[in-house]
């Protein structure tokens, strides 16, 4: 009778817990979310896009091709507040050439469609009412040295001496998974021997990168340079990045382009 007893208060006790347990609401942090359910640009979208383009081609007097080094949102952020008075187009390259024009017969402009063979990579334009020279000089001027990323030139050769560091000590263990030979003495960071974080020329790890980030050395540096020009159906190359882009453009592949090209971009 005293096992029965104990047998039936233990199945009350786990049905009990049980309902408990089916009461509680579902933690969100269990919600699955499908990174790959996202809204691709519509039709309307690319077709806004041109006829804004376009709009700024009769706008202003002035178009240049412009080409991103070493691209920083919250450094582009910062020409944008300071060119408020233009208009400046970065991405969806395609879009911006379709609106150009990609040849003689199709270009919005006479010879605008020069433009459109420079538009690849980190390159857009930028639409101004500005004169032409204080255009180049401020680009020219304004530029800024920032930390560099994987995949950039070591612009130079950086040699780390042996001794102690000028770094926090809770770093270390951080530094010796970056490879840096260091260990903690006294309270302090000290490397080993000497240490060649890069070597002037060659591309950058991503060890490397944060390595270089530690120490405060700004190696890369962020500016936008001016490629070609276009007013008053006058196309004008300024860089030689331009040159270039004269000698091998070519327009053999891009004839009748229409407008529901841009739909795979």
């Amino acid at each position: 009778l005293i096992s029965l007893i104990r047998l039936l208060k233990q199945w009350y006790q786990r049905r009990v817990r049980g309902r408990v347990r089916n009461t509680m609401p579902k933690s969100k942090r269990d919600k699955v979310v499908p990174l790959t359910v996202t809204k691709k640009k519509s039709y309307e979208t690319k077709k806004e896009l041109v006829s804004e383009i376009q709009e700024c081609c009769d706008k202003y007097a002035h178009v240049f091709l412009i080409e991103v080094h070493n691209e920083r949102n919250n450094l582009i952020k910062e020409i944008r507040e300071s060119w408020k008075h233009s208009r400046i187009f970065l991405g969806r390259n395609k879009v911006m050439a379709l609106s150009l024009g990609r040849t003689i017969e199709t270009e919005y402009k006479k010879d605008i469609h020069k433009l459109s063979k420079g538009l690849v990579n980190k390159r857009g334009l930028l639409f101004t009412n500005e004169k032409v020279d204080d255009v180049k000089e401020w680009f020219k001027s304004h530029k800024q040295f920032c930390f560099a990323r994987n995949g950039s030139i070591a612009t130079e050769t950086v040699v780390l001496p042996e001794g102690p560091l000028d770094l926090p000590h809770p770093m270390e263990p951080q530094l010796r998974q970056l490879g840096l030979p260091t260990r903690l003495k006294d309270g302090v960071i000290v490397l080993d021997h000497e240490h060649t974080v890069c070597t002037a020329g060659k591309a950058l790890t991503t060890q490397q990168a944060v390595i270089l980030k530690h120490i405060g050395n700004c190696m890369a540096e962020f500016k936008m340079e001016i490629i070609a020009h276009w007013s008053d159906q006058v196309y004008t190359v300024i860089s030689e990045s331009g040159a270039a882009m004269e000698i091998t453009g070519s327009d053999s592949d891009v004839k009748n382009e229409e407008i529901e090209d841009v739909n795979e971009n």
